[in-house]
């Protein structure tokens, strides 16, 4: 039995908006545990994000090419219009080594790179984000994270006495 094909009507595809040659950029330098690197995001006219470069410091060829991916594939959502918001708000407290303190004032403890690459760009880019981070720092959600902390802190402990 033959099927039937029907072709859609033609929908407007994805724009892809790429960044002027000579443009603005902010460079952001972080600390994850014994992890460092920069952050380097290139900006449009209106200031909004186009595309961003993660340098780690420290680290072989395996884990910079898995950031460098990252960064294009973010450059590339950016390009395309995917709001920072979103983007944030589906990478935040993504979990994976490497992972620890960090010296940034609203980013207390990153669960990853990803995780701090991204809450770092929603607090830097986004308004409503950044306001509700900062706003959320409540004492109830303050102990919610020392009590996560120390379940941490001991589980760590743990793995380093018995090796």
């Amino acid at each position: 039995m033959k099927r039937k094909t029907t072709r859609a009507k033609a929908t407007a595809s994805p724009q892809r908006k790429r960044l002027k040659d000579t443009r603005r950029s902010i460079t952001h330098k972080f600390q994850i545990d014994q992890l460092e690197g920069y952050i380097t995001v290139g900006l449009y006219d209106d200031e909004t994000p186009g595309e961003v470069f993660i340098k780690i410091a420290k680290h072989g060829s395996t884990i910079s090419g898995l950031v460098d991916t990252i960064a294009v594939l973010t450059s590339l959502a950016l390009q395309y219009g995917v709001p920072v918001e979103d983007l944030a708000r589906k990478f935040e407290f993504t979990r994976f080594d490497p992972a620890g303190w960090s010296r940034h004032p609203e980013i207390h403890r990153a669960h990853s790179l990803v995780d701090y690459v991204f809450r770092w760009l929603g607090l830097e880019f986004c308004e409503s984000y950044r306001q509700e981070k900062t706003q959320s720092d409540s004492p109830a959600e303050a102990a919610t994270e020392s009590a996560e902390e120390a379940s941490v802190n001991k589980a760590e402990n743990v793995n380093q006495s018995s090796s």
